[in-house]
C-alpha cells in the first residue's frame, strides 16, 4: 500500500472521516451470502457481524497510519475475516462464498461512506486503490484460514482412515483380532503393521488372529509385508494365527513362492480363535 504522504484530498478526507452508523447498509452482503439460500447465519448474526466490521474499519481509518498493514488495527481486521472464514467453513459453507462476500462488502462500504459523508469516494482513484489494497490483504487472510482448516480436516480424515483401516479388537484378555478388508497395498500393509505392533505391546497380547477373508487381492510385495508382520508379532512373544485365506489368495501365495513355514493358518476366524484359546489354555463352554 502507499504511505499516507502524498495521498489525494479524498483519501485524506476518508482517513479523517468520522464513520456514522453504516452497519445497516453493510448487512446486505451478509444477508445475500449467508442468509438467503444456505442459512449459514441468521439475521441477528449478520447484524452483529456488520456492526463489528464497521467498528474495525472505523478503527483502521482513524488510526495513526491507516495504510500500515502491520498495525494492530489492521491485524484486528484480518483476524475478523480469518475467524469469519473458519466459522463459515465449520457450518458447511465454502471459501468462495466468503471471498464474494468480502468483495461485495468492499463496494458496499465505499457506497455507504459516500452516502453518509456526501463525498464521492467512488470517483477517487486513490481511495479505490487504498480499499483494493486493504481488501486484497483481507481476502488473503480468508484463503489462509481456508487452507489451515483444510489441512486440519485432511489430518482428521487421515487419522480416521488409519483407525478404520486397522479395526484391532481385544476379543479376549490377551487375544487380539485383526480383520483385514479390501485391497491390500504396501502403504496400507505397513500402516496396519505399525498399528498392530503398538497394540500388541500396549495390551501385552499373547495371541493375534489376523483374518484375510475380506482381502480381494495380494501381490508379491504385500505378501512379504504380511509375512514380516506375522514374524514381527512372533518376535514380540505373541502367537500369530492367519485365518480366512481364500483359494485365489492361496494360489497367489503359492505362485509367488511365499514362505509360510512356521505360520499357523486356519480356515476361519472362529477356528483361529479356538486355536488361540487352546494355546492359552482357555476353555470356552457353549
Amino acid at each position: 500500500m502507499a504511505t499516507k504522504k502524498g495521498l489525494s484530498e479524498k483519501l485524506t478526507a476518508l482517513f479523517s472521516l468520522k464513520i456514522g452508523n453504516i452497519s445497516a447498509a453493510l448487512e446486505e452482503p451478509g444477508r445475500k451470502f449467508f442468509c438467503s439460500n444456505n442459512r449459514l447465519m441468521d439475521q441477528d448474526e449478520v447484524a452483529d457481524l456488520s456492526s463489528e466490521f464497521q467498528n474495525l474499519i472505523a478503527s483502521l481509518l482513524g488510526s495513526k497510519d491507516p495504510s500500515n498493514n502491520t498495525s494492530p488495527e489492521f491485524h484486528a481486521l484480518e483476524m475478523f475475516f480469518t475467524n469469519l472464514s473458519r466459522n463459515i467453513l465449520m457450518r458447511g459453507g465454502n471459501v468462495e462464498e466468503v471471498v464474494r462476500y468480502t468483495q461485495l462488502l468492499q463496494f458496499t462500504l465505499i457506497d455507504a461512506l459516500e452516502k453518509s459523508s456526501s463525498i464521492p469516494f467512488g470517483q477517487s482513484r486513490s481511495v479505490l486503490l487504498y480499499f483494493t489494497g486493504v481488501f486484497n490483504e483481507l481476502i488473503m487472510a480468508v484463503f489462509h484460514a481456508y487452507l489451515e482448516e483444510r489441512e486440519r480436516t485432511l489430518q482428521a480424515q487421515q487419522t480416521e482412515l488409519r483407525e478404520t483401516a486397522t479395526p484391532i479388537t481385544e476379543i479376549w484378555d490377551g487375544v487380539l483380532t485383526l480383520p483385514i478388508i479390501g485391497t491390500l497395498d504396501s502403504s496400507r500393509t505397513m500402516l496396519v503393521m505399525e498399528a498392530l505392533l503398538k497394540r500388541v505391546a500396549t495390551d501385552h497380547a499373547k495371541a493375534v488372529v489376523m483374518d484375510l477373508t475380506g482381502v480381494k487381492s495380494i501381490d508379491s510385495q504385500v505378501s512379504h509385508h504380511l509375512v514380516q508382520m506375522v514374524h514381527a508379532v512372533q518376535l514380540m512373544g505373541s502367537d500369530a494365527i492367519v485365518t480366512g485365506i481364500r483359494p485365489e489368495i492361496a494360489r497367489a501365495l503359492v505362485s509367488l513362492n511365499i514362505d509360510l513355514t512356521n505360520i499357523t493358518t486356519r480356515a476361519s476366524m472362529s477356528d483361529g480363535l479356538k486355536e488361540a484359546f487352546h494355546r492359552m489354555g482357555i476353555t470356552v463352554s457353549h
